[in-house]
């Protein structure tokens, strides 16, 4: 049986010192199912990633996280990096069972980089390493994966590289994949399902913050919505598509 994992009438946000809260959004409901690629869409500041780290912590047991920001993993080779994944198993010395280097085996396997196994991680190109933080999370075994922009800093082959792979994860190990995009076409290329985060306009406030929208790329005409409610900069990335442009936003 596929995860299915649901919340409804979420409130995000985030500390404001000691006392305080900033609400980011309330209301938010949704379901993330297993065998499906879903992107996560919506202008700065709507709460993506508030969004993405409120989930990481309330399905933390079947959750692995991917970051943008790299961990500090100096000096070591990209299989002891997978093999970071294994940690929530092993005993306090960080020992690894059978299983564990089998797990790590296998999640490299996956992500096609068997051969890199003992290279520097330093040493690796970007793609390279987001992969090997994309096996990462497949060693920990979780039937969640959440991913906070994974191809943000990657040229247009290595996004694309990455977006199939991720597609192909969800598709064939039945993963519930989540991740956070600014790229709306390799969203609606390779997305089973969207998250679009909107926030009040001028003309339509709205008192509780943004709004999640959900459903397929075409069922959200979701070029129509980045044209209506993301600002002129990304509105004119998104036209560019038509006419062959690529958009890093």
């Amino acid at each position: 049986m596929m995860t299915e994992m649901h919340f409804e009438n979420l409130t995000i946000g985030y500390q404001l010192g000691r006392k305080n809260e900033k609400v980011v959004a309330r209301g938010l409901s949704a379901t993330l199912e297993g065998g499906q690629l879903t992107c996560l869409l919506g202008r700065n500041g709507t709460g993506k990633s508030t969004l993405l780290r409120t989930l990481a912590e309330r399905w933390r047991r079947a959750v692995a996280v991917v970051l943008t920001d790299p961990l500090d993993v100096r000096n070591l080779t990209a299989e002891e990096v997978v093999a970071l994944g294994r940690t929530p198993y092993t005993n306090f010395w960080g020992t690894l069972r059978q299983d564990d280097k089998a797990a790590v085996a296998e999640a490299m396997q996956l992500v096609g980089i068997t051969a890199l196994a003992q290279h520097d991680i330093a040493t690796l190109s970007d793609g390279e390493r987001q992969k090997v933080m994309m096996a990462k999370a497949l060693a920990q075994q979780t039937p969640v994966i959440i991913l906070d922009e994974p191809t943000a800093f990657l040229d247009y082959p290595s996004k694309q590289e990455v977006m199939a792979l991720l597609q192909m994860l969800a598709h064939e190990q039945g993963k519930a994949v989540l991740l956070s995009t600014h790229d709306v076409e390799l969203a609606e290329q390779y997305a089973d399902q969207i998250w679009f985060m909107s926030c009040p306009t001028p003309h339509n406030e709205n008192k509780d913050g943004s709004h999640l929208l959900t459903g397929t790329a075409q069922e959200l005409n979701i070029r129509q919505l980045f044209k209506t409610l993301a600002p002129a900069s990304v509105a004119d990335g998104v036209a560019g598509l038509s006419s062959g442009r690529t958009s890093d936003h």
